[in-house]
């Protein structure tokens, strides 16, 4: 259950981390509002979540996805998405009291008190398990639930303080969705699943580099590791470039194995080709503007990406002779 997370320009390659600790103040009310809790969940980030997931749905089967699976499965992964939001808003709210891009999230804000927060995800977690456990099966439910534990537990409290290569690592939890998507309507894990894992996984690093080099200074103010903190912006960019060539090679293969048709290898190596060009533009480039205009861009393409999956999906029920 991943996340899109967040200085500006270009200036310095390495930036000093910053040692000191710094304390927020308790939350000083207890009249939270629904637009906090709102915030808590993280929406627009569980948007793409359940998107990923129901494109997982639709191409897990040949014809139409079964209504109970499909509206139960979305509605149980995009609250266990929404748990581990909140969960991330706990565990990070020290460091995002001192960062400029989350600084007036509910609790640094003091708008809810952590006692809050810790129910409202305790809350969430049971109804999602709940409900894939009744509605869906069992194996969605653990898949979602490891997921989420790997989120909000293992990547938040751990490996996002432990290492730069924190959002390499802990990538497989968000990248998980299309995975718990295609459980939920077959009840099994197959190669068409893991495939679209790898594709989420390798465009995880990428997309949220890009953010770290706008937003690294906030990072080393608050002590957190991210790459173009700890190693400079040169290597960083060094890596988005890497890890995008390896996401157009890999966004390819669901057609190299006849998953997809033409239309959508066309489209794939199309919009991979504009990402490169993003990543090998912050090489040579120093537009403060471009990091962020490559981060805005690389959730249009993972969106655009598998909407060509879905839509080439039913095309090819209609035309199959489109395949190769």
């Amino acid at each position: 259950m991943g996340e899109v997370g967040g200085s500006d320009g270009f200036a310095a390659d390495g930036i000093e981390m910053n040692t000191s600790t710094t304390e927020i103040s308790p939350a000083t009310t207890s009249h939270a509002t629904w637009r906090d809790y709102y915030e808590l969940g993280k929406p627009r980030i569980v948007l793409l979540i359940v998107f990923t997931a129901m494109v997982g749905m639709f191409l897990a089967v040949p014809g139409a996805v079964p209504l109970r699976q499909f509206i139960a499965g979305s509605i149980g992964i995009g609250l266990a998405a929404s748990c581990a939001a909140a969960i991330n808003h706990l565990l990070d709210r020290r460091a995002d009291a001192v960062m400029f891009r989350t600084r007036r999230r509910p609790l640094p804000q003091g708008h809810v008190t952590e006692r809050q927060v810790i129910t409202y995800a305790v809350v969430l977690c049971v109804l999602s398990m709940a409900i894939l456990l009744i509605f869906v099966n069992w194996l969605t439910a653990l898949l979602t639930f490891v997921s989420m534990i790997g989120y909000a537990v293992i990547y938040t409290g751990f490996l996002k303080r432990a290492s730069p290569q924190n959002i390499v690592i802990g990538g497989l939890a968000g990248a998980a969705p299309p995975v718990c998507g295609w459980a939920a309507v077959t009840g099994q894990v197959s190669a068409g699943a893991l495939l679209l894992c790898l594709i989420i996984f390798l465009w995880t690093p990428p997309h949220f580099w890009a953010l770290a080099i706008h937003r690294r200074e906030d990072y080393a103010k608050a002590n957190v590791p991210m790459l173009p903190v700890t190693h400079g912006v040169p290597y960083t960019v060094l890596q988005i470039i890497l890890y995008t060539v390896l996401l157009v090679m890999a966004s390819v293969l669901p057609y190299l194995i006849g998953m997809s048709g033409l239309a959508y290898f066309v489209g794939a190596l199309f919009l991979g080709g504009i990402f490169l060009a993003y990543a090998i533009g912050l090489h040579f480039s120093r537009n403060p503007s471009l990091p962020m205009r490559t981060f805005a861009y690389s959730i249009i393409y993972l969106t655009a990406l598998f909407i060509l999956l879905l839509t080439d999906h039913y095309v090819l029920l209609v035309f199959p002779s489109l395949v190769g």
